[in-house]
Formats: structure tokens, sequence, C-alpha cells
């Protein structure tokens, strides 16, 4: 099937009155689901500070970058630090003076062993916890509970052909390719799992994500 019919396809389902549903009880749930995150997020939050703290890391805990939204509109999205404050720096650096840590990083877009990880943002990332801020997000509405990743603008040239149909969807704090592999699967095979959610994305598809997503969770399975 060409790009153009799987356009011409999204769009017709979007008009749909059940696509229309859909759409409008993910937005209730999100609503409701992200208020209960955030009374949540306090108490935690306090917890992650102290700890950094400890480790003498007087730096704010809250992370903010701009990503890639919606239709390819960037926003603001929050997240727990979980690396140095000069991560960038410390990536290019990185990459630059090891050929292999490029090529993971080429095929992956993660590296295994990150050294700008700090202590503490190496368990609340194993834990999942460093996502929990992006409940901000869902409550603004620049994201979802469930949805694709939301990519860096740098990242924009290496989605490539399949940009259109990954931003047709908002991006998630979980999603199809966070439950199939996650950090265990190439940065290409993410791509053809985001677009199969975009291109198939409903409210029981959300249903089966949101479930699994607490096994992923529980055995860190994939959380690099």
């Amino acid at each position: 099937m060409s790009k153009n019919s799987n356009h011409t396809n999204q769009i017709i389902r979007k008009k749909t009155l059940k696509f229309k549903i859909y759409i409008l009880i993910k937005r209730i749930c999100d609503i409701l689901i992200s208020l209960i995150g955030i009374i949540f997020l306090i108490p935690i939050a306090i917890i992650i500070k102290i700890a950094y703290i400890f480790m003498g890391d007087f730096h704010s805990i809250i992370f903010t970058q701009k990503r890639i939204g919606q239709n390819g509109k960037e926003f603001k999205f929050y997240k727990f630090r979980s690396m140095v404050v000069n991560a960038d720096e410390i990536l290019f650096e990185s990459i630059k003076k090891s050929p292999k840590l490029a090529a993971e990083y080429k095929k992956y877009k993660k590296l295994k062993d990150d050294p700008r990880m700090t202590k503490v943002g190496r368990i609340i990332r194993n834990l999942s916890i460093d996502e929990l801020p992006q409940v901000i997000n869902v409550l603004i509405g620049n994201m979802s509970l469930i949805g694709n990743r939301p990519y860096l603008p740098r990242e924009k040239e290496d989605i490539g052909k399949y940009f259109d149909i990954i931003v047709s969807t908002k991006p998630g704090i979980t999603g199809y390719w966070q439950v199939n592999g996650r950090s265990n699967t190439t940065f290409k095979e993410r791509l053809k799992l985001e677009k199969y959610y975009s291109e198939n994305c409903s409210l029981i598809m959300d249903i089966k994500i949101f479930l699994k997503t607490f096994k992923v969770v529980l055995f860190g399975k994939g959380a690099k």
C-alpha cells in the first residue's frame, strides 16, 4: 500500500463517528488519570530531591526539553532528571571519541551503559518513575497516557518516511513500542511498531497497552 493510500485511509478513519467517540473517551480518561497521577507526583518528587541532595547534586530534578507532538508541533516535555545536567554535551563527546558507542546510538538512539546517567537516575529509570511528570503534559493535552514516543526535534530526519503517520497521533507516556521490546528494539523496529499503532489505535488496543505496561514496569523489561 502506498504512502498516499495510507494517508487517505487515516483521514477517512478520523472522520468516522466511532473514531471521534474513541478520541473523546481517551481524553476523558487522560484527564482523570493524570489528576490522580499528580497527587502521587508531589511526594515522589520530594523523595527524589532528597536523594539527589544526599548525592551532592543540587540542580533541578525536573528536566524540560522540546519534543515533537501531534502533527509535528513542538511542546515542552517534563520528566524527572535521570542524567547529569550537561547530558547532551557528554553524549556528543562520548560518541565522537568511541566508534562503538556511535554505532550503538545510531542503531538504538540509546546507550546501554549510558555515561550520562546519575546513580539516582538509574534507579528511577529502571522503575520508570522518571516518566511520572509527563502527567502534567497529559493534563495540558499535548500528550496522552497511550501513544507513540515523543521524539526529539533532531530525530525528525532519522524518522524519515514514518514521520507523518507517527505524529498523526498524540505522543504518550507509554505505548505499543514500550510494551513490545522497548530498549531491546532498534530505532527502525521502533518506528515500525509506532507506525502500526498510529494506523490501528483503538480503545481496546489502548486498554491492552495500559494493562501490559504494568507487567513491563514490574519486571523492568527493556527499561534502559
